[in-house]
């Protein structure tokens, strides 16, 4: 693939080139006096304030998985998937108001931390093996795939010199500089992208008139039937509405509130008030991507279907190619690194947290904090070189973006429902725990053989059952409450003293305990946030 086909002149392969050198030095500086401690190496030395953990989320979460996925995704469906942004807002609530009080009144250093706490060794030390599965095969392996995909179609890269050039640059700076780097790099990370994405959709909408499209009524009447529309009724993708009531929570309570890739950067603030209002802000900055993510792929199928065709996957890039003037693609190209880096980064340094503490440490607890880093970073470089080889199987799905929310699908409900159960119901016990967590892995291992499809080519759950995986996740959830609720009946109750400060008294505490301290109240502020969530949804429905 030539360069004069992909549009990409030399100017804005300087201007990659640079930020990734940029980012690497950045990254390397930013955590001086901080790696030589296990606390500063994995928890940035708890100092981080709500504004750098909001936006350190919030770049964690987005990569470029997203900004091809779901421009593809409003493309071919509409906003829709938008769902997926805006339930997010919900789930980061609830991690505000519920889950971080927890988390930072304990001084936790990972989740399976929390989990020994309520439960005991066993719930630990299973979490933690799930959590880095999920790293390696979700938040590290897709999105080199996506990555590699990408920067093949722009520059003409073979996908395995790609991989290995990413992993390059975004492994050196989270092995050296740990978390302090990965939240240093994705702050910066998550401006380039928003402003990456933000001048893709202004130069899409400045294209329609061009095309013919002068009035709000002229694209209604351009897009396909439903395609600005977020709640369906019938769904092709299989996102009816109550799919993505029921199943979005469980998938999402286990991604925002439960997975360390993303908590990780809660665990690491300075004070009680800037990890829930850190959350918060995450949460606000979620209801960006309908906008300036998936509403560019209804836009491009208004401009370019003709161009686009049956291959939705080449939205952005259509985009990029035809509308972007050269300096302007350097940036957005930027962006996509932006965004691949800071996923990748996260997924590795919680991988590195939770191999040395959760791990290591618990089996040698004499364990140095310099040989706890040490660890860490040869744990880091292992994962990644599974992740790379894992990488490579992303072309057995339709879609990267439905790839990552498919595989999750098997894996969060266990692991929701033992945490959504531990922190509202004290009755609920250590064998019950160990035995939801593992039963539910078990069964989700299946599940993703058997729809993977590793065996034969039928998809036999979501296409042979029609279970489509939004509703698999619901399913699979209460089968694991009920396991969680039948073992927990049948074993001692737990010392009540224990799980005390661990438990709120009932769901009504969460709003209810203590008084309101004015409008930075974290209550208060998740109050307007879900306003605005309402609002939006009754303007998009």
């Amino acid at each position: 693939m030539s360069q004069a086909s992909l549009g990409i002149p030399i100017f804005d392969l300087v201007i990659i080139v640079i930020y990734m050198l940029g980012i690497l030095a950045i990254g390397v500086l930013s955590t001086r006096g901080l790696g030589r401690t296990a606390s500063g190496y994995f928890l940035a030395g708890r100092s981080l304030r709500w504004g750098m953990v909001g936006s350190a989320m919030f770049a964690a979460n987005i990569s470029t998985i997203h900004l091809v996925g779901l421009a593809a995704s409003g493309y071919s469906d509409g906003l829709v998937w938008g769902n997926f942004e805006w339930m997010a807002t919900f789930t980061l609530v609830l991690l505000g108001l519920v889950f971080a009080p927890f988390y930072f009144r304990s001084r936790i250093s990972t989740l399976p931390e929390f989990l020994e706490k309520r439960y005991g060794p066993g719930a630990r030390v299973m979490l933690a093996f799930m959590a880095i599965l999920a790293a390696l095969f979700i938040h590290i392996g897709m999105s080199l795939y996506a990555g590699a995909a990408v920067f093949r179609q722009f520059f003409g890269i073979d996908v395995v010199t790609s991989i290995v050039i990413i992993s390059l640059v975004t492994g050196i700076y989270t092995i050296l500089g740990g978390l302090k780097a990965v939240v240093v790099t994705e702050a910066i990370q998550s401006v380039i992208l928003i402003l990456g994405a933000v001048i893709v959709t202004a130069f899409a909408v400045l294209a329609l008139p061009s095309h013919g499209i002068h009035t709000l009524a002229e694209f209604k009447a351009a897009v396909k039937p439903d395609q600005l529309s977020m709640l369906q009724t019938r769904s092709a993708a299989g996102l009816n509405w109550y799919a993505i009531f029921l199943g979005y929570p469980i998938l999402g309570i286990w991604y925002w509130c439960t997975d360390q890739t993303i908590v990780q950067r809660v665990l690491g603030s300075r004070t009680e008030k800037d990890a829930q209002h850190g959350a918060l802000f995450a949460g606000l900055l979620k209801i960006l991507p309908v906008f300036i993510l998936v509403f560019p792929g209804v836009v491009g199928y208004v401009l370019f279907r003709d161009v686009i065709g049956a291959d939705p996957n080449q939205t952005l890039p259509v985009l990029l190619v035809r509308l972007i003037p050269t300096g302007l693609k350097g940036v957005i190209a930027a962006g996509l690194l932006a965004a691949l880096m800071s996923t990748i980064a996260a997924a590795l340094n919680s991988s590195a947290t939770l191999v040395a503490v959760d791990i290591v440490k618990r089996v040698k607890p004499e364990t140095s904090d310099r040989a706890q880093v040490r660890i860490g970073q040869i744990s880091t470089i292992v994962v990644m070189l599974l992740a790379m080889a894992w990488s490579t199987q992303g072309g057995r799905y339709s879609s990267i973006f439905e790839a990552i929310n498919t595989i999750a699908s098997y894996l969060a409900p266990p692991i929701t429902a033992v945490f959504l159960w531990g922190v509202f119901w004290k009755r609920g016990t250590r064998q019950a725990a160990l035995t939801t967590l593992v039963a539910g892995f078990l069964i989700g291992v299946v599940s993703f053989l058997i729809d993977l499809p590793v065996f034969g080519t039928e998809k036999v759950i979501a296409h042979g059952l029609g279970i489509p995986f939004m509703m698999q996740a619901w399913w699979m959830f209460c089968l694991c409450s009920v396991i969680f609720i039948v073992v927990s009946l049948l074993t001692p109750r737990p010392d009540p003293e224990k799980v005390a400060a661990l438990t709120w008294k009932s769901p009504a505490a969460v709003l209810a305990h203590g008084r309101i301290q004015g409008l930075s109240d974290p209550r208060v502020l998740a109050g307007g946030l879900l306003a605005l969530l309402t609002v939006l949804y009754i303007i998009f429905r």
